[in-house]
């Protein structure tokens, strides 16, 4: 591979503001693995947010790169995987994806296969493009992915606020997650937030039902374990709490302490460990525990809690039934009953098409 732009490269990232800048180009946040693309001919990398290849665990994109891309490219974007009814994205199903198993990562290609959004150019032919500003980037971009399909597409645009507004609302009925905003004027800056993103911030009350401790040790909580129940009364799994100062973890070792368990038996997710994973059980329920996908020395066992406790935190975008991203604790809440503590107290946003979304003519 020789390209002016050669792998590695960190992509440039966003930092979270309160409301969409009005600086004239906003896009939808897509909910994936950030990937940069690098094609020379026929050879093809894909970069990763952390600059390690995730081109094993794709080879249908590599082939709808092959097929779909310029000859010589260095494009970012974000690599998704569609629900099995083609309307939504499905990031449970992409990250089953990261797979050591080369059967099963062609047999995943098949059953769950992924796409590859494109939103900025870094080289094309024997052009670096980095140092152009984005405006020119992105009129280079349409240029070049304008014949591109079925698994390749260009990410649309505008700089309509209003347009921009009814996205943020309505996208995320897709599985979207926000919107992106960028100067038009931006170079290409790898590892640097000078984007701006704008999610969805909501609260909910939630089971606390178990905790982790702090990997550095010293008797401090890690995270927090929530849950909440669906309509049958079961207690799921939903996603985690861990953004503490080192004086609070040592506060929540006291505070929890007197509803710590001895063991797991009576507990509502009492299967999980030492096996099985964060899985569905046989009735379905959600509950943690067992070796993580991503690392398989890493300890997810948990210290189970009566569940009884019940806080609130701040959270952005629902995967299906769990939180997509780790949420943040606001305050204890002694007023709440944690029978009460359900999935119908969520934002359900209207259902939106994905293929509309892609679709969509941009700017």
């Amino acid at each position: 591979m020789d390209l002016p732009v050669m792998p590695p490269v960190a992509p440039m990232l966003a930092k979270s503001v309160a409301k969409i800048p009005d600086i004239g180009h906003v896009e939808p946040k897509w909910d994936g693995f950030r990937s940069i693309v690098f094609r020379d001919g026929d050879e093809v990398v894909i970069g990763s947010r952390n600059e390690k290849p995730l081109t094993r665990y794709f080879p249908e994109v590599v082939t709808a790169v092959l097929s779909e891309l310029p000859d010589r490219c260095v494009v970012d974007g974000e690599i998704i995987v569609p629900d099995a009814g083609g309307r939504g994205l499905d990031f449970e199903a992409l990250l089953q994806r990261i797979h050591p198993a080369e059967s099963r990562v062609r047999m995943l290609a098949e059953t769950t296969p992924a796409h590859f959004v494109g939103f900025d150019l870094l080289a094309l032919g024997n052009e670096d493009l980095m140092g152009r500003p984005f405006g020119e980037r992105r009129s280079r971009l349409v240029e070049a992915l304008a014949g591109v399909g079925p698994r390749v597409h260009l990410t649309p645009a505008t700089g309509d606020m209003d347009t921009a507004a009814d996205w943020f609302e309505t996208f995320e009925g897709a599985g979207l997650d926000g919107v992106v905003a960028k100067p038009l004027d931006l170079l290409y800056l790898p590892d640097k937030r000078a984007m701006f993103k704008v999610k969805h911030d909501r609260t909910a009350d939630c089971v606390v039902a178990g905790f982790r401790w702090h990997k550095a040790g010293g008797g401090k909580v890690g995270s927090l374990l929530l849950g909440l129940h669906d309509a049958g009364g079961a207690l799921h799994h939903i996603g985690v709490t861990s953004s503490f100062t080192d004086a609070r973890r040592l506060e929540l070792a006291g505070e929890l302490a007197p509803y710590r368990m001895d063991s797991l038996e009576g507990h509502p997710w009492a299967w999980a460990q030492p096996a099985g994973g964060e899985e569905a059980g046989g009735d379905g329920t959600r509950r943690p525990g067992g070796p993580s996908r991503w690392n398989a020395g890493k300890d997810l066992s948990f210290e189970p809690l009566r569940p009884e406790l019940v806080c609130e935190v701040g959270y952005d975008h629902m995967e299906g039934s769990r939180f997509r991203h780790t949420a943040q604790f606001k305050r204890w809440r002694p007023d709440r009953d944690p029978r009460s503590c359900a999935y119908d107290q969520l934002d359900r946003p209207l259902s939106f098409d994905l293929a509309e979304i892609l679709q969509t003519r941009p700017s």
